[in-house]
């Protein structure tokens, strides 16, 4: 490694110039990359559920839908607003209960039984449903012309409207999280750092590494929304560190007696021997995202795993061609490190580790209790401002019409129309279920079906299937909704075994089954990944086994506080928070155990062993973990959007805890378990 580190020393500015033009097509591949806003459609394309939404679209046109509420319009006014927005791209159906009265007969003239599903209190509302998916890239501009059309006495809701809010805050909050995030990060390495200027070639190292990063995500095709939010500072707050120990060791060489060159070829040869081995348990953690059933993980993971891979070749290559370049304004602004050397700290934790080891066992099973327990929701408006338009308008079906969820029952069209309302009538007495709707159960009511135009009419029946709406009062994915789709399908079943439940209760029932697999399936894929490779980077059996104990432990406490505070997390954030601290935290813990071994290796007792070992490495992972916390903190106190939020804080407050974590328990279980870690490491077994 020593000639590799000589070859980027010797054709630096080379690597400079070539680092900065292959800026330009990844700045390029970064705009032009698709972002997705709708977690909905990472579900798996084999389930029931998905396959509904597929025939929808492509034998119904009905890839999704919205709906207008209206206030205090005349069906005059409302059929002139259908006109307008039939005239638009990509909308497919425009239907009201105003289509079907006309203009001239009275609200009052109407059944009951329609009159109370379509009219409240001068209320009313259009279904609108597009010809392409969701978050499609024309639904969307479809619904930003419906706003721009009606007036404000309408409001749009449905999930194609709560996906283009969530782009509008997304986009805008983008800029913010970075802005915020290197702001802080500059804080702590001035702090950390001997010199005012080294801190922002770092951070220019790590922002290139980032670019790199998002420009070659071109080639997924797309990302989603999450990943694109969490990506640039989760990368920022994970590889900084290996931007430090390049400084480090870099300044270290030189203080040494060495020139400027030869310095850094030598800190690039340990800084990559060194990083290589902290940087594959780190990536191995996000790849194990890849194990979910929810692909959003692997979505997630690839970007993450791929950044700080991105991370590490930027250390080795583009950040000592800076620091040369810079090095007479380095010196020039050296100052001394003002962050302490945590002294009192490590004589604490290792005079005192039986105090530390008995906290543990005392903790341990109340953080595991709050771990289990913790409580997590899963429909998307809780994660909006309830001031957005989507949510605002969903809120008021709600209260009006108790429109909450909404499913679309497929059922062969060859099933007559009497079996239909038989099978419609026993669905109304579900506990929970408004009303059902189809055109069978129209003309039950009393209106002929040549009164149906023949564009709507055709529109929910084929020549293979008929639609049926059911309405329900109960929230998304909850128990109670979750349970009234098992009854509803058990009950279509019966009438045709090949029908088909979609819609979006029925899509959020698949997310929060797949999602609870998911949270056990992949951290149990992380452990077992990281636990392989440290059993090759340590050389040991028992070790892996206690440093993840340690991480878990983190862990443990850091899912388990929301539990003991009341607060109820997005899903998404307990599923992947446990996999993300522990790649991401594992290398506090390598570092530590590493010069342990390394010193129990020559001979030293297992007193002086951890002594160096923790006392070389306490002011490492604070400042690793002080900046893992600074670049998702603030991410996390600024974002509107809950789930966003919930996951940057989720990941700063693991990264403090895991830090002491490591500094305190760590160097316990060192001295406890030293003569069995010594008979379980290559090279330890005679050890004293």
């Amino acid at each position: 490694m020593q000639k590799f580190g000589e070859l980027i020393v010797k054709y630096r500015v080379f690597i400079l110039i070539l680092g900065l033009l292959l800026l330009i097509p990844c700045i390029i591949g970064y705009v032009t990359t698709r972002v997705n806003y709708d977690i909905l459609v990472y579900l798996p394309s084999d389930i029931e559920t998905m396959k509904g939404e597929e025939i929808l679209t492509d034998e119904f046109k009905m890839g999704s839908y919205a709906i207008v509420v209206t206030e205090n319009m005349s069906n005059g006014e409302i059929i002139k607003a259908e006109k307008e927005i039939r005239k638009l791209d990509h909308v497919q159906m425009v239907i009201s209960a105003a289509d079907i009265t006309g203009e001239s007969i009275p609200v009052e003239f109407i059944p009951e039984d329609i009159r109370n599903i379509a009219y409240k209190d001068g209320t009313s509302y259009i279904l609108i449903t597009f010809d392409e998916s969701v978050s499609n890239d024309y639904t969307l501009e479809a619904v930003q012309n419906i706003r721009n059309l009606l007036d404000d006495r309408c409001k749009v809701s449905g999930m194609s409207a709560i996906v283009l809010d969530t782009k509008t805050l997304s986009d805008s909050e983008i800029l913010a999280y970075v802005v915020i995030a290197v702001i802080l990060c500059i804080i702590i390495l001035q702090l950390a750092l001997d010199s005012y200027f080294a801190p922002f070639l770092l951070l220019l190292n790590i922002g290139i590494a980032i670019i790199y990063n998002m420009g070659t995500n071109f080639f997924l095709g797309e990302i989603s929304y999450i990943t694109k939010a969490i990506s640039a500072v989760l990368q920022l707050g994970v590889t900084t560190d290996f931007a430090i120990f390049l400084y480090h060791s870099y300044t270290g060489e030189r203080n040494s007696g060495l020139d400027d060159e030869k310095a850094m070829a030598s800190a690039i040869a340990k800084t990559f021997i060194s990083v290589l081995g902290s940087s594959l348990t780190t990536i191995a953690g996000f790849l194990a995202l890849c194990s979910m059933n929810f692909t959003l993980g692997k979505d997630i993971g690839i970007v993450m795993a791929k950044g700080v891979l991105m991370g590490v070749i930027c250390v080795i290559t583009i950040l000592p061609t800076l620091l040369l370049q810079f090095r007479k304004v380095i010196d020039k602004t050296r100052h001394k490190e003002i962050l302490p050397n945590f002294k009192r700290l490590k004589e604490f934790a290792i005079n005192h580790y039986k105090i530390i080891i008995v906290l543990f066992i005392l903790i341990l099973p109340i953080a595991y209790y709050g771990y289990s327990h913790t409580d997590v929701y899963y429909n998307l408006d809780k994660s909006l401002p309830k001031e957005l338009s989507s949510v605002s308008a969903n809120a008021e079906l709600k209260e009006k019409f108790d429109m909450v969820s909404q499913e679309i029952i497929l059922v062969s069209k060859d099933v007559p129309d009497e079996k239909i309302n038989e099978m419609l009538d026993r669905i109304d007495n579900l506990e929970g279920v408004k009303w059902s709707l189809g055109v069978s159960k129209i003309t039950k009511l009393g209106i002929p079906k040549s009164m149906i135009p023949d564009d709507i009419l055709n529109k929910v029946e084929n020549e293979n299937y008929q639609l049926l709406i059911v309405n329900s009062t109960y929230e998304m994915a909850t128990d109670e909704l979750n349970d009234q789709v098992d009854k509803i399908n058990s009950i279509v079943k019966e009438y045709d075994e090949n029908a088909i439940i979609a819609g979006e209760g029925a899509l959020m029932k698949d997310l929060v089954e797949i999602a609870d697999h998911d949270f056990r399936s992949v951290n149990t894929a992380s452990i077992g990944v990281i636990f392989i490779i440290m059993i090759f980077v340590l050389k040991s059996v028992s070790l892996p086994v206690i440093l993840i104990g340690v991480i878990e432990f983190a862990i443990f406490i850091n899912m388990g506080i929301p539990y003991y505070t009341g607060t109820v997390l997005a899903f998404i954030a307990s599923i992947v928070i446990g996999t993300i601290q522990l790649g991401a935290t594992i290398d506090y813990a390598i570092l530590i155990t590493t010069k342990y071994i390394d010193q129990r290796a020559q001979g030293k007792n297992k007193h002086e062993a951890i002594d160096f070992a923790l006392g070389t490495s306490i002011k490492s992972i604070f400042v690793s973990g002080l900046c893992f916390f600074s670049a998702t903190f603030g991410v996390g106190a600024y974002s509107k959007i809950e789930m966003i939020g919930s996951l940057c804080v989720l990941m700063a407050r693991g990264a403090i805890i895991s830090m002491f974590t490591v500094v305190l328990v760590l160097p316990a279980f060192l001295q406890v378990f030293d003569f069995i870690i010594c008979k379980t490491t290559y090279g330890l077994k005679k050890c004293n």
